[in-house]
């Protein structure tokens, strides 16, 4: 084969890849958008749900005060055969935890709606001053489901200045490196946030226990549609996508590893 048919080969891959890169490049962003409409539409429900349940609480504090005053005015023994019958002491303590249980899940529920609606504006180009804190929360509570079943999160956090960023894209590399780390895990295991500064960088690592990654593969691991995951499981975009991001920012992501010991992905952002 000729020197020249071998460029026109190569030319052609890395025109197919590219190509491969802006579908999965506009799927992220159709799905964003896709996200951010189903939060809005539950969000107006939810509200409802939300504040009836505020007012069912009021109503029962207030019915329950009305029995137990009425019952004062009728004879102790006919007061008794009626709470027994209805098992009126029960329902009294199971009530405030059954509201109070609706009430917590209900924020939860509210919570993920408002992190889904920041989350899913991966097209936004809008560079803001934020804290990274707040990102890491957010999209740890996006990721939950993920999580809670297969590995224990720890944070390690430092005080931080703001930086400037955009948000959206900086919570979805976290959330490829998040991903990464609990899928490689053959059991469960342990991932550590933490963060830190110095007069240059505000950066962010995720590190985990997991089986690691061989050293000749750690710059391997970037480039697209390089993937170790089983087939149908992995695009091999999502390090290469979080690449270009960090790229853009104008910041770094690193990567460190030890077979057997688990991996290191730490994301720089500039400080000025």
């Amino acid at each position: 084969m000729s020197v020249e048919q071998l460029e026109i080969d190569a030319l052609r891959l890395k025109v197919e890849q590219l190509t491969e890169q802006l579908m999965q490049s506009e799927k992220l962003a159709s799905l964003g958008q896709l996200a951010a409409g189903v939060a809005h539409e539950i969000n107006n429900p939810i509200g409802y749900v939300a504040s009836n349940l505020s007012s069912l609480s009021q109503y029962t504090d207030n019915l329950m005060m009305l029995i137990q005053q009425m019952s004062e005015l009728l004879p102790i023994d006919k007061t008794y055969n009626l709470k027994q019958l209805s098992d009126f002491e029960y329902i009294k303590q199971d009530l405030p935890t059954l509201l109070a249980q609706s009430q917590a899940g209900l924020k939860r529920v509210i919570d993920i709606i408002i992190d889904l609606k920041d989350f899913s504006h991966l097209d936004d180009a809008e560079f803001i001053d934020i804290d990274l804190h707040l990102g890491i929360h957010s999209t740890l509570n996006i990721i939950d489901h993920e999580l809670k079943y297969k590995a224990e999160v720890q944070k390690v956090f430092s005080d931080l200045p703001l930086v400037r960023c955009v948000p959206s894209q900086v919570n979805q590399v976290l959330l490829n490196l998040l991903l990464n780390a609990v899928q490689a895990f053959n059991k469960r295991g342990i991932i550590i946030i933490s963060t830190g500064s110095n007069e240059s960088w505000v950066w962010f690592s995720v590190k985990d226990n997991g089986p690691g990654i061989p050293e000749d593969k750690l710059e391997q691991i970037f480039q697209p549609f390089y993937t170790t995951k089983a087939k149908g499981q992995g695009t091999g975009l999502g390090l290469a996508l979080s690449r270009s991001i960090i790229d853009k920012h104008l910041g770094v992501l690193e990567a460190t590893s030890k077979l057997g010991f688990g991996s290191c992905f730490t994301v720089k952002l500039p400080r000025k």
